[in-house]
């Protein structure tokens, strides 16, 4: 199981977020850009509210919102390519690598020391012999990181770039932020320019994307003061004005840069950018040559990781060579390569060093101009915003909700269910969700009531009032159901059963029968398998918190498909690490499903993931008597671990399986030995004065051979055919 800082609670609350929207003016993007940071990236470390938050319900009941985060992104107006998000999640996988040279976790179920951890143990934490005691020790430790880090920038990254979608609300933008400079000539008029673009983009027709969660949008005003260079007489005069015009709890006066780049460069200042930039950002498609994305008013500047290359084998090289590998992973050889793979690994061998050089050396420096003060003015900043603009907006519009959904509900629902009676004729009979339907373009209107309690829903939601939101996702559920508009129904399903989990007190038992349904329909009827994946990526996680390791494995075996090699490979993974925590550990099922996940990880290009499974699975097969699958994994890892340079291991795990009795056959052990002896070439070419290798090859002394020769077995036959025929009954008759 892949253990996690978060526990599942703030997981849930961190994936769905309040949605703010960023409109910023020429001017106060050369503002941002002195910390080669544009406004959203500036503003993003910042986005986790410290201190509580208060809204009332519309039963004017105080609703306490803890542990806030809200998402401030660049507006831009193509939703992300497909193509992209899947290089970006790949990407994101290869750079998160285990950490090297620390306290491994080793487990011991039954007769198995299983280390099964990425060496992410901080060295004042023991080594365990009980697994009972392990698991609840990794839990409540405080040293403890995740075992998976991969798997968790995955799921992070995949969550943050899901596109917003017509039957659901959580990624629609809540608001919008308009930034302008002091320096501005005119910034009144600077920021109605910025009020018109917005209202454009979000109102024609030019414009189907992003997605807004209600027509009447919250505009809200920043002034950007640059404290080196500007007036500050100035700034704080037109800052009373812009008061005067929206209000006080409507714009903000924001002042950075307290200092020049190169003044003060000795200071050591925190950069908390680092950790939110990554290597790729799904909104720019910079991949893909021919996407019309375009972002409004932002020249983004996301910087790359420069991430460690070390995993479990000391590896000092990434694999930068695709898999093209077509055969069952159990498969020793192809059947198209019936010699061997001598070639594939000259192939590999010389292209394995092209990565290298596409390492990036060069280190941005985030936030130069700015102090530690201004940390604070803008850690001030998105709390003045959340507290006084943005939730009274989010209260207001529940509350305008709420009064449409009552005084809509009796004339409008029944007006609209005799209409639907009036011209359909006889009733017809309610499906099984269970039965094929036919829901190709079906949508409701913006104003139907059906999408207003939905959207009531994801607001109660976002602003963490969960018995409010399941009791309107169930209702939304029931009219979906009966419309058989099976992907809003599928939707409502899934978070009315993530409601229910997480309301406080646990009122209800978690519905895992509705995710189950939920998933179904994202896959089968509505071919989404971005949906179905969510849909089980969280109920993994609740299914895990409430050790249903069986049921969570299950699940996540399910999702496996051919369509997607490094989902599979993610979730193998993560249903094996399930397997190993149980109560009764499942060493043998936990080792197969690291093979198949070290399968999928190789056809997906991530060797060094590859390598790793295999290596762990190792552990379980490793003398045990299985020696074709041993073989098997030893001459994956020899493969892979040529295929990334290291070479000592690759000729380490050819030789393991030369060394031991073979259940081979004669041409497979010969393919064996000629991959080994190329290996071995490749590394006595590194070091031609090292000893030679010893293997247990037969060796045949011709003085202590003696040879007997038998009579000619034709020759006998012969003489028992004629004898036969001679004394048919025998040579004595009856």
């Amino acid at each position: 199981m892949a253990q996690c800082l978060q526990s599942v609670q703030e997981f849930i609350q961190d994936s769905f977020v309040p949605m703010v929207a960023v409109l910023c003016s020429e001017d106060a993007e050369k503002v941002t850009r002195k910390n080669n940071l544009n406004f959203s990236e500036l503003v993003r470390p910042f986005c986790r509210l410290t201190s509580e938050g208060h809204m009332r319900d519309p039963n004017n009941q105080i609703q306490v919102i803890k542990n806030l985060k809200i998402n401030i992104s660049n507006i831009v107006t193509q939703p992300p390519q497909p193509t992209v998000i899947r290089k970006m999640l790949s990407e994101v996988v290869s750079v998160s690598q285990p950490a090297d040279g620390l306290v491994a976790n080793v487990i011991t179920a039954g007769d198995y020391d299983l280390n099964i951890s990425d060496r992410s143990i901080k060295a004042s934490v023991p080594w365990y012999n009980n697994w009972k005691e392990s698991l609840m020790e990794l839990s409540t430790s405080k040293f403890f990181t995740a075992t998976t880090p991969w798997f968790e920038a995955y799921r992070e990254n995949f969550f943050q770039s899901m596109p917003a979608s017509d039957h659901e609300f959580l990624n629609h933008y809540l608001a919008c932020m308009l930034v302008v400079s002091s320096r501005e000539a005119e910034p009144v008029e600077q920021f109605l320019k910025l009020s018109q673009e917005q209202h454009q983009i979000q109102h024609s027709n030019e414009y189907s994307y992003p997605k807004w969660f209600i027509p009447n949008t919250l505009k809200y005003y920043v002034l950007l003061h640059d404290i080196s260079e500007g007036d500050e007489q100035r700034a704080d005069s037109v800052y009373e004005e812009m008061k005067q015009r929206y209000g006080t709890q409507g714009c903000y006066l924001l002042k950075i840069n307290s200092r020049s780049s190169a003044i003060g460069s000795d200071e050591q200042i925190p950069d908390p950018w680092s950790q939110y930039l990554q290597k790729i950002n799904f909104q720019n498609q910079d991949f893909n040559d021919e996407s019309p994305s375009v972002v409004i008013n932002s020249k983004n500047i996301e910087n790359s990781i420069n991430a460690e290359e070390a995993d479990e084998l000391d590896f000092s090289s990434k694999d930068g060579v695709p898999n093209n590998f077509k055969a069952h992973p159990l498969q020793l050889d192809h059947p198209s390569d019936p010699g061997g793979h001598l070639d594939s690994l000259e192939a590999l061998k010389c292209t394995a060093p092209v990565s290298e050089a596409k390492k990036q050396t060069s280190v941005t420096t985030h936030g130069a101009c700015l102090t530690l003060n201004d940390h604070d003015r803008i850690r001030q900043f998105i709390q003045e915003f959340t507290f006084r603009g943005l939730l009274p907006h989010i209260e207001k519009t529940i509350r305008q909700l709420n009064d449409q959904l009552v005084s809509r509900k009796g004339l409008s629902r029944s007006l609209f269910s005799a209409t639907k009676k009036w011209f359909s004729g006889s009733k017809v009979p309610e499906k099984s969700i269970n039965e094929p339907k036919n829901t190709a373009g079906l949508l409701y209107p913006p104003e139907a009531p059906e999408l207003q309690i939905r959207k009531m829903a994801d607001l109660c939601f976002l602003v963490q009032h969960y018995d409010l939101a399941y009791s309107c996702y169930h209702t939304a559920k029931k009219d979906f159901l009966n419309d058989q508009a099976m992907l809003y129904a599928a939707g409502a399903l899934e978070m009315a059963a993530i409601s229910a989990f997480l309301q406080p007190g646990a009122p209800r038992p978690y519905p895992a029968h509705y995710m189950d349904t939920a998933i179904q329909t994202y896959k089968d009827m509505c071919k989404n398998m971005v949906l179905a994946e969510r849909c089980a990526l969280l109920s993994a996680e609740v299914l895990k918190s409430q050790t249903k390791y069986s049921e969570a494995a299950t699940l996540l075996i399910r999702m496996t498909s051919e369509d997607s090699d490094l989902r599979s490979a993610l979730l193998l993974e993560q249903a094996a690490h399930c397997f190993i925590n149980m109560r009764s550990p499942m060493v043998r099922k936990f080792a197969f499903h690291m093979i198949l996940a070290g399968h999928r990880y190789s056809k997906a290009g991530q060797k060094r993931h590859a390598l790793r499974c295999y290596c762990q699975a190792m552990q379980v097969y490793k003398g045990k008597g299985w020696s074709l699958a041993e073989d098997h994994i030893n001459f994956t890892i020899g493969r892979q671990s040529f295929t990334l340079r290291q070479l000592e291991n690759a000729v380490s795990a050819f030789r393991h399986i030369l060394i031991n009795d073979s259940k081979q056959t004669a041409s497979q052990q010969g393919t064996f030995l000629r991959e080994y002896l190329y290996v071995y070439k490749s590394v006595s070419q590194l070091s031609p004065e090292g000893p030679l290798p010893q293997l247990p090859l037969p060796c045949i002394e011709s003085s202590a051979t003696r040879v007997f020769f038998g009579h000619d077995r034709r020759l006998a036959e012969e003489t028992s055919r004629r004898l036969h025929h001679s004394y048919p009954h025998g040579p004595y008759g009856e």
